[in-house]
């Protein structure tokens, strides 16, 4: 598949329509619908191989000589072509004697293949009548032009998907095998012009901030086009952007030299610029091209309650709610229902909005404050009375009964043009009374409430502000000299209010009556959870006042789903934990958390997924500590969401590793957790679970539950190694270590040791490793807990092999095979003997570590271990290399590489790239090891800056052999100080390959 998963090679089906369909219906052009092959759409591909399909069928092109005449007719985009111009085509200057014959005869048998009408005989020569999509070139170029418009508008996203489907029509080479001068030249012109639509995507990709995965492909096509300025261009200002300023001038500096010698030119100015640009470390070249945002809508003030004067942020909801009450105008009454969080600055946005669009209604406005979230809210016959009055009704003319005021409100704005802003309000029973009902007038309603069941409303869900919003309306308030001079503590500030409008403006405003404190000092009283409501009010303003009034309204189910839930840590919940948490059936947990969702005090985060705002969280604790009862509640939800997650992981790791005996020395779970019916749902749920589980996890370190927190992490062990969660793995693991050794639980040290030991293998520090593992048989002997020795053994004898110790790595892991045998941990032992093969190439004895290798495998594949046996496959695929079957490692690589990207294991998947760089460059495929090799730096790899050091020592090797010698001494001087132990052999192997190009 190619970069927008279009079809390649083999799998190619017939050509697709410019939405990217593929057609198998319709007309051909001329000839209707008949033909061979029945019924569907003619199509024919010449950017590829020259084929022709009838609806799905393929059409028989025939000799190499008739596919050159089909392809000249298909070029030609329905012009007539003469017999002459065709001779002309197919031989050149040197044509057979028969040569029109054989034109006849092509064109006789192509006539059969093809439709009727579709090939045409006309002033001597031949033409093909087709749709203008009929051939893959016209929805190429039509795609082409279509991305060029979406560019010049601004989306270049949207241009980047239209280059991509264009250039994934392309199957190979143009015009495959397709013999004669015309194909050659054409062949050619085509190939420009698709190298020129993967200049334009590269360019885009840069633009929007794609600079990182686009090195890879810009090294193989400057290795490919190596005097392709524009390519090196890009690559310089696509390593700029990586970080790798260095290299960017190298391949300046190498570029010059190759023009020089090559052509005895310089290179082009807008090159030497960009060099200029980047010595200069330029910001402004650093920032990829950020997609225009539409103007602010101009807003302007009316006679309603005051609007803060500085009224921050809010721009999408101002300009879809502004048209939205200026479409009203000459309409049906429109309604638009804000809801949210209290304090999130519903009633700011709704009296800004209001002023905004009083020009659109110039019979008036109203507005009431319906005093939904207290205790006592407005009746809607007292509002719509004042409303009456307000209209000029006069007091003996207003009917008593709520029906009949309601009838005689809407009687009055009928023919008028008014705007009711209706704040606060309770429910959509209260409101429905006071909603005009007449075109031109609009209503605007605020309530903490969804108004689901509010026919015809538009409902808008206003969440927290952005960083950048809540950092500038800190700003208004306390003045911009303050907040300058302590930014990062300003971000502190309104990072600690989670960007809750109310909590930022009593901050801010607390801060501005005090000029002697500084914004540090707010900080650090911010920074305390425990007192942060606390702190969080000045004078009749109170964060946790606004919470009060929700959470008393809330039904006693209810508030105690809310208090419990808010104990949890993590940035949110699934249902499944939440059932777990408060001990209810699935179905009952969702209808208690929707309820919620609909007061606001809890968010959606996705279907299926629940969340609390930062200050609504502090506050669910609160209310915890303070309403249940008894305390040992708040103890037993949180224990259920670790067997939850406990018992759940545990059968992820026994889908993932059959056999594997480690989930039965787990700690038991009253639990049950959720089942998979496969391994892709289990995966699933584990990478979209992970935030929350190490999050609770970490939590339940600190408590009585330390040892199932521990086990926990080890039976989410993939989570370390997946790279995207291993800083919040290691810090749960740290906090597991250091509880149990505080408490003196040798169980739980151990096997906390364990998971760290793991932890720091795959970022590559060693010490720390050994460090770590070195105390994990002590303690697990004095627990008598087996497990954990033989992982200690197995570490520590990838780390001894990594330090060059290579007798006492062969004593661990001898060590490792033996425990693994005794508990019989099959996988266990296909893993140690995959390790002792790496220890065998690092001996230099290939032989021997394809042997263990190869036995890895069959235990692997004996069990049905889909994600270790690609481990093991990577294993063979490192000892082929180095026993010369190139080819032989490239394919076991291969397989390695698509189940790890599978299983999702990013670090895994740039350790195999590394691999497959080592054996394309020692199979004198330089481009492609420079593009692996370049995958593996974008991707991670297992082992840290050591491996990261191993790669960029390969791509400097791949880049001298194809005379970038520049950009690989570079590389090479970047991989000598990633190296830790500069006399390590790796190192002095660097140091010799930098001796000659420095002296150069």
């Amino acid at each position: 598949m190619d970069r927008d998963g279009g079809p390649r090679g083999a799998d190619r089906q017939a050509p697709v329509t410019p939405d990217g369909t593929h057609e198998t219906d319709g007309t051909h052009g001329v000839g209707g619908a008949g033909g061979p092959g029945g019924g569907g759409a003619l199509r024919f591909s010449v950017l590829g191989p020259v084929r022709a399909w009838l609806g799905a069928d393929a059409l028989s092109s025939g000799s190499p000589q008739q596919r050159a005449l089909l392809a000249a007719l298909l070029l030609r985009e329905g012009r007539t072509a003469t017999a002459g111009e065709l001779i002309d085509a197919l031989w050149g200057d040197d044509p057979p004697s028969r040569a029109l014959a054989a034109v006849r005869t092509y064109a006789s048998r192509l006539r059969k293949v093809l439709p009727p009408g579709v090939l045409v005989s006309e002033s001597g020569g031949y033409a093909l009548r087709a749709r203008p999509d009929a051939l893959d070139l016209g929805v190429a170029q039509e795609l082409a032009v279509d991305a060029e418009k979406s560019r010049a508008a601004g989306d270049r996203s949207q241009a980047r998907a239209l280059i991509n489907k264009s250039l994934g029509l392309w199957d190979g080479e143009a015009l495959a095998s397709v013999p004669g001068p015309y194909a050659e030249t054409q062949r050619a012109r085509l190939e420009e012009w698709r190298l020129q639509l993967t200049e334009t995507r590269l360019d885009l990709d840069l633009e929007l901030g794609a600079h990182a995965e686009a090195v890879s492909e810009l090294t193989a096509l400057t290795a490919a086009h190596p005097l392709r300025e524009r390519l090196r261009e890009l690559l310089m200002l696509a390593l700029y952007r990586s970080g790798r300023q260095a290299e960017a001038l190298a391949v300046y500096a190498d570029t010059r030299r190759l023009l020089a010698d090559e052509l005895g030119v310089d290179p082009r100015p807008e090159l030497a610029r960009l060099q200029a640009r980047i010595l200069q470390a330029d910001e402004e070249l650093a920032r990829p091209v950020e997609e225009p945002a539409a103007a602010p809508t101009v807003l302007r003030p009316a006679q309603l309650p005051a609007t803060v004067p500085d009224f921050t942020g809010r721009a999408s909801f101002v300009r879809e709610l502004g048209d939205r009450l200026a479409a009203a105008e000459g309409s049906v009454m429109a309604v638009s229902a804000l809801a949210g969080i209290g304090g999130v600055g519903k009633t700011t946005l709704a009296v800004h909005l209001a002023h905004a669009a009083r020009p659109h209604f110039p019979d008036g406005q109203l507005y009431v404050d319906l005093m939904g979230a207290g205790a006592r809210a407005a009746e809607p016959e007292t509002v719509l009375g004042a409303f009456l009055r307000a209209l000029g009704t006069p007091d003996t003319a207003i009917p008593d009964t709520l029906e009949e005021r309601s009838a005689l409100y809407r009687s009055t704005l009928d023919g008028r043009r008014i705007l009711v802003l209706l704040d606060n309000a309770r429910d959509a029973a209260q409101i429905r009374p006071l909603l005009p009902g007449t075109t031109g007038c609009a209503a605007l309603v605020t309530s903490r409430v969804r108004m689901v069941d509010l026919a015809g409303a538009h409902l808008v869900d206003l969440d927290v502000m952005s960083p950048e919003e809540a950092l500038q309306l800190f700003t208004r308030i306390v003045g911009v000299e303050r907040v300058t001079s302590e930014r990062k503590a300003a971000l502190d500030v309104v990072g600690a209010c989670g960007f809750l409008p109310l909590a930022i403006r009593i901050a801010a405003s607390r801060l501005a009556a005090r000029r002697t404190w500084t914004v540090s000092v707010l900080a650090a009283k911010l920074a305390d959870e425990r007192r942060r409501l606390d702190e969080l009010q000045a004078g009749d303003l109170a964060v946790k006042a606004t919470f009060e009034l929700g959470y008393g309204q809330l039904e006693p189910a209810q508030a105690r789903a809310f208090r419990l839930l808010g104990l949890v840590d993590g940035p949110d919940i699934s249902l499944a934990a939440a059932a777990a948490v408060l001990d209810l059936p699935p179905h009952e947990a969702e209808d208690v958390l929707e309820s919620l969702v609909d007061t606001s005090l809890v968010e959606s985060a996705a279907p299926g997924r629940y969340r609390y705002h930062d200050l609504v969280r502090l506050y669910a604790r609160s209310c915890a500590e303070r309403d249940e009862h008894p305390p040992a509640g708040r103890e037993a939800a949180l224990s259920r969401l670790l067997d939850f997650y406990l018992a759940t992981a545990a059968k992820v790791y026994a889908i993932e590793r059959p056999g594997d005996r480690l989930v039965d020395h787990l700690e038991p779970t009253a639990y049950e957790g959720l089942s998979f019916d496969d391994r892709h749902d289990a995966l699933d749920w584990l990478y979209t679970e992970a935030n929350c589980l190490l999050a609770c996890a970490q939590q339940a370190s600190r408590g009585a539950q330390l040892r199932k927190s521990v086990d926990l992490l080890w039976a989410a062990k993939d989570l370390a190694e997946s790279g995207a969660n291993s800083k919040q793995y290691e810090s749960a693991a740290l906090s597991a270590r250091e509880a149990a050794h505080a408490i003196g639980d040798r169980r739980a040290e151990g096997r906390a040791r364990t998971t760290l030991t793991n932890v720091h293998l795959v970022a590559g520090r060693y010490v720390e490793a050994d460090e770590e593992a070195r105390h994990i048989v002590p303690l697990a002997q004095a627990a008598e807990d087996s497990v954990p020795i033989f992982w200690a053994d197995n570490d520590r004898g990838i780390i001894a092999l990594m330090q060059g110790r290579y007798a006492e790595a062969e004593s661990h892991l001898l060590r490792a095979i033996e425990s693994s045998r005794a508990d019989r941990n099959r996988p266990g032992e296909a893993s140690a003997l995959c390790n002792l093969s790496r220890l065998q190439i690092s001996q230099g004895h290939a032989d021997r570590a394809i042997t263990l290798a190869q036995q890895g495998i069959d235990i692997y594949d004996q069990m049905g271990l889909t994600l270790r046996l690609a481990n093991a496959r990577y294993a063979l695929g490192a000892a082929l290399t180095q026993a010369g079957r190139h080819a032989e490692a490239l394919e076991q690589l291969d397989e390695a590489l698509t189940t790890f990207r599978k299983n999702r294991q990013r670090l895994w998947e740039g350790t195999t790239y590394f691999r497959m760089a080592e054996a394309q460059l020692a199979a004198g495929r330089q481009a492609q090891a420079a593009r692996n090799a370049e995958q593996a730096l974008a991707f991670g790899c297992i082992g840290g800056d050591h491996t990261r050091a191993r790669v960029l020592t390969v791509l400097g090797r791949a880049l001298k052999s194809i005379g970038e010698n520049d950009r690989a001494r570079v590389c090479w001087r970047e991989a000598l100080a990633l190296f830790a132990d500069n006399t390590a052999p790796e190192a002095v192997e660097v140091s010799r390959l930098l001796s000659p190009l420095s002296a150069a």
